[in-house]
């Protein structure tokens, strides 16, 4: 196979799912899959789910034309409809989180069975470690992982759909210079369905890809991940995913972190995600989810400069010049980084509380001003950042006898 190869089955995967996506909708408002908005969604009205039918389409009939006919290829193809079924389940009738925890393990067993699984890794500085016999274990929890990840960062248009076409794109391009060319085509494969989905799915969205895209979309990366990288014994091969799966990683762990410090389930729907707290400081949604996409390129790019930048030669010795090139990019994908966690939502909303307080009172100090940021940022409950003021609240608020307001 060659990267024509991957193209033709990119465009072919993102025709099917464009063209199946509008008939999965009526199916999906047919038999009442149907999301409807809540208070820690951003939709604003009812909206189909079971997009992720049409995701599956996409990849069946794409892989079907180009991917080889292997054991390897028909467990990811098996896997992947069973999770997606799981997955459709889930999206009509709301299995309980033990159903679909177990969904989600028996369609991640289906591909290690198959011979789809990591028995080592390459390390820098540490060389390559060996798994052997929990290598399958580790893979069918890494799986599962990764399912759950896309699965929690699905929270507006067209976010969980457009961040998997770029780590899948990612995903692609250095799984053919690996020469795993059944894993690069795959790859495209997903981006093509992704991206199909995507033209119907973005803001604002006709069709929400549910549990059933989510959890197939996380699969089958996982899957991309396992055969294009993590099975080979080049330095990428761990740093790569790592880098390419970057935001919904983070996303995920911000959000588990915080649920288990308030000691609440780890499960449990809120509104920390990302996209929430960049809401709340007034974004919309189409430019939320462009600062998250543009997030996700730094950080798939430089996974794909990883790969090909020779900053070491045959011997493991670093290349000076190419290793500062190497080191200037990852500064400045990390500067963009903090901005983005940072600036948008703290530095920025401080300055802008501080205008607003010192307007209301100017007698208002540094300390008042301190107290309310790291208030509204511990409980999530601030309004948009151009707004009126918020009532004041800690110290200050008890002194003043104002009790602060509902968010």
């Amino acid at each position: 196979m060659s990267e024509l190869d991957a193209v033709y089955a990119f465009l072919v995967a993102l025709a099917v799912a464009a063209v199946t996506t509008p008939f999965v909708a009526r199916l999906a408002t047919r038999i009442g899959a149907v999301d409807e908005p809540r208070e820690r969604g951003l939709a604003a009205r009812a909206t189909p789910l079971l997009g992720g039918l049409a995701i599956l389409a996409g990849v069946l009939v794409a892989s079907a034309i180009w991917l080889p006919i292997t054991d390897e290829t028909r467990g990811i193809l098996l896997g992947a409809a069973l999770i997606a079924a799981v997955g459709a389940i889930d999206d009509v009738i709301d299995l309980p989180p033990q159903w679909k925890l177990l969904g989600q393990v028996v369609a991640a067993i289906i591909p290690v069975a198959a011979g789809v699984k990591v028995e080592n890794v390459t390390l820098p500085f540490l060389g390559a470690i060996e798994f052997h016999e929990i290598g399958g274990v580790l893979t069918v929890i890494g799986l599962v992982g990764l399912m759950n990840v896309v699965n929690f960062s699905d929270g507006v248009d067209g976010l969980a759909a457009g961040v998997c076409a770029i780590s899948a794109v990612a995903f692609s391009i250095i799984a053919f210079d690996l020469g795993r060319t059944g894993a690069s085509v795959l790859a495209a494969i997903v981006a093509g369905a992704a991206l199909g989905f995507l033209i119907h799915n973005f803001h604002p969205a006709s069709i929400f890809m549910g549990d059933c895209g989510a959890l197939l979309l996380g699969f089958l990366l996982g899957c991309v991940a396992v055969q294009g990288s993590l099975k080979t014994n080049a330095l990428i091969a761990l740093v790569g995913p790592l880098a390419i799966l970057a935001v919904p990683f983070l996303d995920t762990g911000f959000v588990i972190a915080r649920r288990l410090k308030y000691r609440r389930a780890p499960w449990s729907a809120d509104a920390q995600h990302f996209h929430h707290r960049l809401a709340r400081v007034g974004f919309s949604q189409r430019r939320t989810v462009l600062y998250l996409y543009a997030w996700t390129v730094m950080l798939a790019g430089l996974a794909v400069a990883m790969r090909f930048i020779p900053y070491t030669d045959n011997h493991g010795s670093f290349n000076l010049g190419w290793s500062a090139l190497l080191a200037a990019l990852a500064l400045l994908v990390a500067g963009a980084s903090i901005y983005l966690v940072m600036v948008l939502e703290i530095l920025k909303l401080k300055r802008l509380r501080a205008w607003q307080m010192r307007r209301a009172d100017p007698t208002t100090t540094e300390h008042e001003i301190d107290v309310q940021v790291e208030s509204e940022l511990e409980t999530g409950e601030f309004g948009a950042i151009g707004g009126e003021p918020p009532p004041p609240s800690g110290p200050s608020a008890d002194a003043a006898g104002v009790q602060r307001g509902a968010p």
